[in-house]
């Protein structure tokens, strides 16, 4: 990733980690990879586990960066988001959610959809 790309997203997740932590969810990880791909952000709020992928752009010029959360995308999201629920055995009747994070600008001109409950498992 460019240097410019990579501070357009950290600047994106660290805007989603402050809506997230506002509304009372702790951040239990962020950037995790494992042999499925990346969670951007894995946060709860009481029994609630929520894997949220984060997209920016500077522009929505060529739409919103949630329109790129496609069903192969998803489909790796979830199988890593599953792949980290087991390895840290948090399996133990936790509800589970899939959200969005569209982040659009920069500077002052940074604006955010936060879309809860973007997409499911398929199972």
């Amino acid at each position: 990733m460019i240097p410019q790309k990579k501070h357009t997203g950290d600047v994106a997740e660290q805007m989603v980690v402050e809506h997230l932590e506002r509304d009372g969810f702790r951040i239990r990880d962020r950037n995790v990879s494992n042999t499925f791909g990346e969670l951007d952000i894995v946060a709860e709020k009481g029994e609630l586990l929520c894997f949220v992928e984060v997209k920016a752009r500077k522009t929505a010029l060529f739409g919103e960066p949630s329109m790129s959360v496609g069903g192969a995308k998803q489909g790796r999201v979830v199988r890593c988001a599953m792949l980290y629920v087991h390895q840290r055995k948090l399996a133990d009747q936790r509800a589970i959610r899939f959200d969005v994070a569209s982040v659009v600008g920069t500077g002052a001109t940074l604006s955010m959809e936060y879309i809860p409950d973007a997409f499911d498992a398929g199972f």
